[in-house]
Order: C-alpha cells, then sequence, then structure tokens
C-alpha cells in the first residue's frame, strides 16, 4: 500500500513553488473570458467589482482576511493591487483577475496562496461579481480553475477552499506555528 506524505512546509531553503518556474501570464476559459495577473492599472476595473458584491465578498473573506474594507477607496485598492502584483512577480501569492474579452470588464478573481496550514501546499478560492452568480460564466470559471491548477501548476495537495470544505472548516485548522510573514519575510 502506497502512503501519500502531507506537503513539506514551504520555507526559504524550500520555497512552495520550484525555482525557476514560470507562473502563467494569461489563460482561456471556454466562454472566451481569460484570467491574467492582476496588476496595479486595474484598479478601475476592480473598485467597482469589489464594491459592487462587498457584502457577499465579506461573507466570504471578511472573517478570514478582513477583506474587503466597508470603504474601500480607489487609492487603497490601487495599494492592494500593487502588493499582490508584486507578491506575484515575487511567487510568493497569485490573484488573476477573470476579464471579459476586451477587458473591458473585471468579473471576478482566483487566488493562489502557500498555506500555514496543514494538509495542502496551496490554499485556493475564487468569486465572481453579484451578478454573475449563477452563470454560465461562474460554472465555467467552477470547472476551469481546478483542472488549470492540475494541468499548470506544480502543486501537489490544492485545498479549494470555499469548495473542498467551508470557509469555518478552513478557519478551524489550526496554523502550523508559523505565518506566512516567518516563511518568506
Amino acid at each position: 500500500m502506497t502512503t501519500t506524505e502531507p506537503p513539506t512546509e514551504p520555507t526559504a531553503e524550500t520555497p512552495w513553488l520550484p525555482a525557476g518556474w514560470q507562473h502563467p501570464t494569461r489563460v482561456e476559459l471556454p466562454t472566451g473570458h481569460h484570467l491574467r495577473p492582476i496588476h496595479p492599472d486595474d484598479t478601475e476595473l476592480d473598485l467597482p467589482a469589489v464594491n459592487g458584491s462587498r457584502e457577499r465578498l465579506w461573507s466570504i473573506y471578511g472573517e478570514a482576511w478582513g477583506w474587503p474594507p466597508e470603504q474601500m477607496s480607489a487609492e487603497q485598492d490601487r495599494e492592494d493591487l500593487q502588493h499582490h502584483w508584486d507578491e506575484a512577480e515575487a511567487h510568493l501569492s497569485f490573484n488573476y483577475a477573470l476579464f471579459d474579452p476586451a477587458e473591458t470588464e473585471l468579473l471576478g478573481c482566483v487566488y493562489i496562496d502557500p498555506t500555514d496550514k496543514p494538509g495542502a501546499d496551496a490554499d485556493i478560492s475564487w468569486w465572481v461579481r453579484d451578478e454573475h452568480v449563477g452563470s454560465e460564466v461562474e460554472a465555467a470559471l467552477d470547472a476551469f480553475v481546478p483542472g488549470w491548477i492540475a494541468a499548470s501548476w506544480p502543486l501537489t495537495a490544492p485545498r479549494y477552499v470555499g469548495r473542498d470544505l467551508t470557509w469555518a472548516a478552513w478557519l478551524a485548522i489550526p496554523r502550523t506555528g508559523r505565518s506566512l510573514e516567518d516563511l518568506f519575510g
């Protein structure tokens, strides 16, 4: 009988992603929409997406991340997006935005993060704007993300928070004792 070893906790010596691996810069969904890393220049599209879905997003991410804040200015959002961009460039964490073909609308986001909780090597979640909940776009994203992660990411045990387990169950998992800041500085 073969047993699966739990994922190794990333450290400076054993990062969560292999050295030299390059993250995808654009991926196409079957609907014609696409994902790409979010950038500070996306603030004009991101802010209405987040603010327009704030109550639902808070019900998902509020307890875990304290996000999104009740009031978020364009400058605060731009700073947040710069932080996401910098993390992606350093391969510390990833925020992919879901766009329409012409990039005139940001429809949601996908987060791919290392974890400081046992049982996985990444915590992955995603959302769509309120008006796309229950739509073909949401169904396509729900179907796409796990296959994309399996095919394009060097992860062995991704955890789909809000899908494989509830956010409450995820919050109940004890941390490993070392924070992500300890791991990545």
